[in-house]
């Protein structure tokens, strides 16, 4: 089957739910009334213009001019259109980010082949098809917004660095971060994976690799050999990538006082650095190039957002990295709310008692401190009842004063299942920089937009190595369902404002 496959599929639905879309909503809507008329200004040849309440860079603009660029010698020959401006109409620009979803679904096939290298093209396939009905992703496919063209940039960034090309990751990690300012963290991410890759896998260090991960087996499993670790830690397909399904990896839980400890990992990453300085230097360099250009561009602009800086300050959001975590091991349900996972949880922390209780007691206490100091209700969130979010801050965390509260441990189990999931198939010290990337961009943020957790999450489900087939259908059926009723509410169930003239409409 393979990427064609992926892209036919990923295809059958793009195009006709795209032509349903601008039939029933053929006018920019929510922030498409400021992202098209900047993109319109850009077919003009007008630079210099920029509407003050846009935040993002203007990534999106100059894609899509390249993109209405390729389209318009063939419209001009069929005579669909009389002049270039013509388009730039608000259907041209949103079928941009439709072919940026087929675009992203190959690159997660792509991705998930190197990742998982026993996984067949059938399943690698489906999972991908999987990933594409993402709600947050799938319904914004649809509306001329950043999120398709930034998770794209960002997966094709980290596809190069998976595959050692880390100057050209640099590059796409460029181009993202022109698409969306906060990609600069997946940028580092990316970097910090590359060098997990060049010092614990290369060969110069097997043997203290093979030592530190000759331990971190699942106490039900027989330990291999050294001799045997080392050379599955040397094992690479053709393409360079990391065949991961053969390298050992921590099976236990995060918390598991039987793993090697963290700082056993960055003294081994240390070590090697030292020994490879200028190899990792070249190879890393322009990571760094781009990082202290962006930190220029802060102090030059005065933050990190370009327009409605007030709206957007930057603040201490904590509480968002807990609901992260709920709305993503909801999004993956089957995987984490099940009595299997639930029992390994379990029997990791009583197996490592009683430290594994002083660290869930302490997460149990950081929860609480984030939702009753950290906790922030924006002035949009309040006010704008056509975002989902408005009704479950008022409904569900906002319903009495204790709901907060009570749904501490809800957050901290869906922590713990995430690190025991990525536990199974990742180093510790990737786990850790992947935590602190996601708090890295969503604490800032004081609004809760459940779009900020796309890329998150895709990281998130590429590297949980989920390969139970049932999870992944159940998954697959309840993305469909929910964007079958989202997308229902959207365009069919639309009401009107008192206070304001116009249609408004459901959305994310």
């Amino acid at each position: 089957m393979g990427r064609v496959a992926v892209a036919a599929i990923v295809s059958l639905w793009v195009v006709p739910v795209s032509v349903l879309v601008n039939r029933v909503v053929p006018e920019p809507y929510m922030d498409e009334i400021f992202h098209v008329p900047q993109a319109q200004q850009y077919c003009r040849g007008d630079f210099r213009s920029w509407d003050p309440m846009i935040t993002t860079p203007p990534g999106l603009y100059y894609l899509s001019l390249a993109y209405v660029g390729i389209l318009y010698p063939g419209m001009i020959f069929t005579r669909t259109i009389s002049s270039f401006l013509d388009i730039c109409s608000p259907a041209i620009l949103r079928s941009v980010n439709g072919v940026l979803a087929v675009i992203c679904s190959v690159l997660v096939y792509e991705i998930m082949t190197l990742l998982r290298p026993r996984v067949n093209d059938r399943n690698a396939t489906a999972c991908a098809v999987v990933l594409a009905l993402y709600p947050l992703q799938w319904f914004f496919t649809f509306l001329y917004y950043t999120d398709a063209a930034s998770l794209t940039m960002v997966l094709a960034m980290y596809l190069a660095c998976l595959k050692k090309r880390y100057w050209i990751s640099a590059l796409l990690g460029a181009l993202s971060v022109i698409v969306r300012q906060t990609n600069i963290v997946w940028m580092l991410l990316a970097a910090c994976a590359g060098i997990i890759d060049v010092t614990l896998l290369s060969g110069k260090c097997h043997v203290k690799v093979a030592d530190i991960d000759g331990s971190i087996n699942d106490p039900s499993q027989p330990i291999q050999k050294n001799s045997n670790i080392s050379s599955n830690l040397r094992r690479r397909k053709n393409n360079g990538a990391v065949d991961t399904d053969e390298i050992v990896r921590p099976t236990a839980n995060i918390l598991s006082s039987e793993m090697p400890g963290l700082l056993d990992e960055i003294k081994a990453i240390l070590l090697t650095s030292w020994h490879m300085k200028w190899d990792i230097s070249v190879q890393f360099v322009p990571f760094v190039m781009i990082l202290m250009a962006f930190i220029a561009f802060i102090r030059w602009n005065g933050g990190i957002v370009l327009g409605a800086k007030d709206a957007h300050a930057v603040s201490l959001h904590f509480a968002q990295v807990m609901y992260f975590g709920l709305v993503s091991t909801l999004a993956m349900a089957p995987v984490h709310f099940s009595w299997g996972q639930a029992t390994r949880i379990f029997e990791s922390l009583w197996r490592n008692r009683p430290l594994s209780f002083l660290q869930v007691l302490l997460a149990i206490c950081a929860s609480f401190l984030s939702v009753h100091f950290f906790s922030m209700a924006h002035p949009y969130l309040l006010a704008d009842n056509r975002h989902y979010p408005f009704y479950l801050w008022r409904k569900v965390i906002n319903a009495h004063w204790s709901m907060k509260y009570l749904l501490v441990p809800l957050y901290t189990y869906s922590w713990l299942s995430i690190f025991s999931v990525l536990g199974r198939s990742q180093k510790r010290i990737w786990i850790v920089a992947y935590f602190l990337a996601t708090a890295a961009v969503l604490v800032p943020a004081p609004l809760i937009e459940f779009r900020y957790y796309t890329v998150p999450f895709y990281l998130l489900m590429l590297h949980s190595n989920v390969t139970d087939n049932q999870n992944w259908f159940l998954m697959g059926f309840l993305y469909v369902v929910t964007n079958i009723f989202t997308m229902s509410m959207f365009l069919f169930r639309p009401f009107h404002w008192d206070h304001e003239p116009g249609i408004q409409r459901f959305i994310w």
